[in-house]
């Protein structure tokens, strides 16, 4: 028996980083976008809200690029204050490396896996699952086993030491890309 489970974002994440008004470190981007020419160069920024005091963080997304240079397809996007543009930069390593920030994807993202609840299988029966991702979202896959199985993670914790839960990759930290595992009954 085999299952195709899919981890979809719901919102976009906090982006954490420092405020220089109030010191929180979370801001709520919103998908707001601003734009600047200056003669031929372009700038671009992703707002984001600071989550304490409301001030305003400009995370840098075009930084002196000439007009002519800026696909007419990014530009329009950028105007129109696009939010899959806006998922799709906070992924972008490079913006990230650029601006310093990291993503807290907690209470941002669902599991699609069909049914809820545990498996309805015959015992000795095993079920293969495929997750996949559609976007770069690190998960614990404990975590995501629980949810999809209705199980605790102490019990998660037990078949993946008893042996019943076998994956080609490691289960017990953060994972952001597709796997298999096999829950054996």
């Amino acid at each position: 028996m085999s299952e195709n489970w899919v981890v979809v974002p719901t919102c976009l994440p906090i982006v954490l980083r420092r405020c220089h008004r109030c010191a929180s470190g979370r801001f709520l981007a919103n998908g707001k976008f601003r734009v600047n020419a200056n003669h031929k160069l372009l700038d671009a920024w992703l707002l984001a809200l600071c989550t304490e005091c409301g001030d305003t963080t400009k995370l840098t997304v075009l930084e002196r690029m000439n007009v002519r240079s800026v696909r007419p397809e990014l530009l329009n996007l950028l105007h129109d204050n696009d939010p899959g543009l806006a998922a799709e930069l906070l992924q972008d390593p490079v913006v990230r490396r650029r601006n310093r920030i990291a993503l807290d994807w907690d209470n941002a993202w669902r599991l699609e896996s069909g049914a809820p609840g545990r498996p309805h299988q015959p015992e000795g029966e095993a079920i293969e699952v495929s997750v996949r991702f559609a976007a770069r979202i690190p998960v614990r896959p404990v975590r995501l086993i629980a949810e999809g199985f209705g199980l605790s993670r102490a019990e998660v914790e037990r078949l993946l030491d008893e042996g019943n839960l076998v994956s080609t990759v490691r289960l017990s930290g953060k994972l952001s890309g597709d796997f298999t595992f096999t829950l054996k009954r």
